[in-house]
């Protein structure tokens, strides 16, 4: 049984994201359903012998599970504080990419794995486009125990 045509579209898009990737690379591996597709294509080039060396740094556990599963080579970002590529996926872009991430739940670790390196590639289908943000998703907002009452009483005072 095929994939879906919007599936088709987003393995495409991770496809060719995962092209960007060379040997020797330490690789933010993001989260969500499009970035699904370019951590298998990591996997099958590193069982085919055209990626070698590649550790992978998971920006959720849902991600690292996978990653293990398919057996590609992971690391923390303390063992691996720079790193030279993310792929990750966006919930919604706009005209002047401006993009909306983390809807998936992985908001705080997607964007310090991003912070932490180098490039980000965002892999993105026609299914996430939107002329304004917000239309298709709400804005994600991550609150850590540590701010919780502080950060639940500034978001109420912003609506």
């Amino acid at each position: 049984m095929g994939l879906k045509k919007q599936d088709e579209s987003k393995q495409k898009a991770a496809h060719r994201a995962v092209e960007a990737i060379e040997s020797g690379m330490i690789v933010g591996l993001g989260t969500g359903s499009t970035t699904s597709f370019a951590v298998i294509r990591i996997a099958e080039r590193i069982k085919s012998g055209g990626l070698a060396n590649i550790v992978g740094i998971p920006t959720s556990i849902r991600t690292e599970k996978l990653a293990r599963e398919l057996n590609i080579p992971l690391a923390t970002l303390d063992e691996q504080p720079e790193i030279n590529v993310t792929i990750d996926g966006a919930d919604e872009v706009d005209p002047e990419l401006n993009l909306i991430k983390g809807g998936g739940g992985a908001l705080l670790r997607e964007k310090v794995v991003a912070q932490a390196s180098r490039s980000n590639i965002i892999i993105v289908d026609e299914s996430k486009l939107s002329d304004r943000l917000g239309t298709h998703w709400a804005l994600p907002v991550e609150v850590i125990p540590f701010a919780a009452r502080t950060e639940s009483s500034f978001l109420q005072s912003l609506g």
